[in-house]
């Protein structure tokens, strides 16, 4: 930082890093090796399913934007974008939904919200996750190579996927 002295609009940085926990509400500084062990005991209490759910959030909060359906995202519409956020959430989703119980429900709803949504951007009925005559979901043409084996032909007829039974 330069020599003059910091102002309201353009803090120190040390003292936005720091944390305030010291009594008197003075900055509390904490040692490399406090920071490392406070960093491991968060490590160790995380879950991976409770990582993955945050990224599946993520994912539905970040296609809903992409597909215009939050205020102020309706000129940030990307298809392309859209498609591989549902096809992540496809994937990802039942790894955790045992974990989510009662939140799968709600989960699998904005999944719903978010295919229809992509159906509408791209004028398709073949949305991606929408199932072919097998019952299995179909991969959404997103540029991205397929991770699988090949992708059956599109039948024609095939209707938006819908969870549960």
């Amino acid at each position: 930082m330069t020599d003059q002295e910091a102002t309201p609009e353009q803090p120190e940085e040390a003292t936005a890093s720091q944390p305030t926990d010291a009594p008197g509400g003075e900055p509390a500084a904490l040692s490399e090796e406090e920071m490392r062990a406070a960093y491991e005991a968060e490590l160790k209490a995380l879950r991976v399913e409770d990582l993955v759910a945050q990224t599946v959030v993520s994912l539905l909060n970040l296609g809903a934007r992409k597909a215009g359906l939050l205020p102020g995202s309706e000129d940030e519409t990307d298809p392309i974008q859209v498609g591989i956020a549902i096809e992540g959430i496809r994937r990802l989703l039942p790894l955790i939904e045992p974990a989510l119980g009662e939140n799968a429900a709600s989960i699998k709803d904005a999944l719903a919200q978010l295919q229809v949504a992509y159906a509408k951007l791209t004028g398709d009925a073949g949305a991606p996750g929408a199932s072919d005559d097998a019952g299995e979901p179909s991969a959404p043409e997103t540029g991205v190579p397929p991770t699988g084996a090949p992708e059956p032909p599109a039948k024609p007829g095939g209707g938006l996927w819908t969870p549960g039974p």
